[in-house]
């Protein structure tokens, strides 16, 4: 066995001379390898001739176990783990039961082919996606004797034990916390005497003490109270009375229009601020009625991307000759993924970017029994990961100018408090004249679904996943600042800063390993690519404690005139090929070859299972669009 080991090890040892003298200074060589009895392998090397030294002017450089990973040969998704709804404590996911299950709060059986309902992580306990912002009691697993749980028992003197035996069930029973069948012959669970509440015997320290209590009714009552006050408080006495008296047709009550507009199963009225004038305020207005859209005004011509929601794809309007870019979700996979107040979030930013110029315009929404659709400008230059594929890198000049019209963009966002949370290659997209534009906001966030003004929610792009994120922390904008400095990196050196063969060692590396910079970048380069990624937030380049002053001030953008990049007034370095209005040559030929169609939910049952409200008012028009 030893000997069969050394051969190996000289055979090895010999073959890495070989590519080594085969190599060429900084490029990629494809070196072909024998192996036995029979076959051989394809093996791409890449020889960085410098390596950091001394001389380098950047503190924090530090070679990482893979300083010289893969160069960018593919397109990376975007992942995002559950929402996870905090209500008193309880963490609510939405899940899919696998067995019938009733609701702990309202009892009520919980229908739907997806996800039926919400289940806490960690007590268990199942209610109605409608039933769980109406949960009162604190969550048992997570606070059970918290100052605020003494209060809420003190408020409703609401502190009731159960009266639990070992009971043999006859017929089919379900435990009213976590909503699931007690199984067995006999004994199979627990019953009160005194109310007949039949749990689990596992379910039983879940329990609250609402011995006799009807919560649903309980719940009611104090959300009547509580809006009561609210109108009392918030209101004049004139139209706080009417509204306490119940006098719905009073002028009172909010307009429905108010009530419905930006729908989403998260937002309260007071939150929703896309009123018609809110809307016409961005637009400029318009003259005259707005004509509505539909499918049938578009022919769907080729396939521009696609991903776990549906597709995008190059569209023409009608007798128009005018194309635009179509992006088609699937009602059933928002559905089943939370998304639906994701869906509006994506909406309302597109429809404020029409006061940046580097942000992606929409120009309409609309939906069918199936799907959703934003309708987009068509941006016919391709995306930068494109571009990066054909040459590798970019050279310092155009990063610089990418990063300008990059800055511009997200501290536009920033101003209107949206984290974009999804910046990488492929969701920068270039003009016929070579000017970028981001798109893509299915991930934004913004203030108004922000706890604090800060996020937790665990998403992005593997790579570009700044190490709070990772940490579970709870974060700001810094988060976009960091994957512009990856962005950056990859632009600059054609590879990623950080690698792991999976994601755990991917996250670990981002947490604890520093990037490797190449003597090929300049020394102003690094020492911003360093300040991007700090690791601490609150002074990473961009944020307003940042030791490097202003990110515009920064020494790597040194003359730049910031006015005439805002007002687009500098030249582009480079300007995409493109040979008609509809070209799509700078799109993958993987996505623009397949057939541009839309796949059916072959499912009625699902489709039927929709909530017909749950996209209530999504459709839109810009009012310079129809004209």
């Amino acid at each position: 066995m030893t000997e069969v080991l050394n051969d190996i090890y000289e055979a090895i040892s010999l073959l890495i001379k070989d590519i080594i003298s085969k190599c060429k200074s900084d490029a990629i060589t494809h070196i072909w390898i024998n192996t036995k009895p029979s076959g051989r392998i394809l093996a791409q090397t890449r020889h960085l001739k410098n390596a950091p030294d001394d001389d380098h002017p950047v503190e924090d450089i530090m070679t990482s176990r893979s300083n010289s990973g893969p160069g960018i040969q593919r397109r990376r998704g975007a992942i995002k783990h559950a929402r996870v709804h905090e209500i008193r404590g309880h963490q609510f996911v939405a899940t899919f039961f696998r067995q019938p299950h009733f609701c702990s709060l309202c009892s009520d059986f919980m229908w739907g082919l997806n996800k039926q309902g919400y289940q806490c992580q960690l007590c268990s306990a199942a209610v109605h996606k409608k039933c769980h912002e109406k949960v009162i009691m604190q969550c048992p697993g997570s606070a059970k004797n918290t100052k605020e749980t003494m209060a809420l028992k003190e408020r409703f003197k609401v502190d009731i034990p159960h009266r639990f035996k070992t009971y043999n069930f006859k017929s089919p029973t379900f435990c009213d916390h976590c909503g699931s069948m007690l199984y067995g012959l006999f004994k199979q669970g627990l019953r009160c005497d005194v109310c007949n509440v039949a749990c689990h015997h596992k379910c039983e320290k879940l329990m609250s003490n609402l011995c006799g209590v009807n919560q649903k009714q309980l719940s009611e009552m104090y959300h009547e109270i509580k809006r009561g006050t609210h109108a009392t408080a918030s209101c004049p006495p004139n139209i706080a009375n009417l509204h306490i008296n119940g006098d719905t047709k009073s002028n009172g009550s909010l307009p429905n229009k108010l009530k419905n507009l930006f729908k989403s199963h998260q937002y309260s009225v007071e939150e929703q601020k896309d009123t018609d004038e809110y809307m016409d305020n961005i637009w400029g207005g318009g003259d005259g009625p707005v004509k509505k859209f539909a499918l049938p005004h578009f022919n769907l011509l080729k396939v521009l991307g696609k991903g776990s929601f549906g597709k995008v794809m190059l569209v023409e309007l009608k007798g128009k000759n005018e194309f635009y870019a179509m992006k088609c979700l699937k009602k059933d996979v928002i559905l089943e993924d939370d998304d639906t107040e994701c869906t509006y979030i994506e909406r309302r930013v597109l429809i404020l970017a029409s006061q940046c110029p580097f942000l992606c315009q929409l120009y309409c929404s609309f939906q069918t029994n199936e799907y959703l659709f934003f309708v987009m400008e068509y941006l016919n230059g391709g995306d930068l990961m494109h571009h990066i594929q054909q040459v590798k890198k970019f050279d310092e000049a155009r990063t610089r100018f990418y990063a300008c019209e990059i800055v511009v963009a997200l501290q536009f966002l920033h101003t209107n408090n949206i984290i974009y949370r999804d910046l990488k290659l492929d969701n920068v997209l270039l003009d016929c004249d070579g000017h970028i534009k981001l798109a893509d906001f299915g991930m934004a966030k913004t203030e108004m679904n922000r706890e604090n003004g800060m996020a937790s929610t665990f998403c992005g792009t593997p790579d570009y996943i700044s190490p709070e994120i990772i940490k579970g922390q709870l974060y700001n904008e810094a988060v976009d600042f960091w994957s512009f400095g990856v962005l950056m990196y990859e632009m600059l050196v054609g590879q990623s800063p950080f690698h792991g063969e999976g994601e755990d060692e991917l996250f670990d590396s981002i947490l604890n390993e520093r990037p490797y910079f190449p003597k090929t970048i300049s020394k102003e380069a690094a020492k911003c690519l360093s300040a991007l990624f700090d690791r601490n937030p609150n002074t990473r380049l961009g944020m307003p404690e940042c030791p490097d002053g202003p990110i515009r001030q920064h020494c790597f953008f040194r003359g730049v005139d910031w006015k005439r990049f805002e007002n687009r007034q500098v030249p582009p370095p480079f300007k995409p090929t493109i040979k008609s209005n509809s070209d799509a040559s700078n799109f993958d030929d993987d996505f623009t070859n397949e057939k541009a169609a839309l796949t059916p939910v072959h499912d009625k049952n699902l489709l039927a299972s929709i909530d017909p409200e749950a996209f209530l008012n999504f459709s839109y028009t810009n009012p310079h669009f129809s004209k």
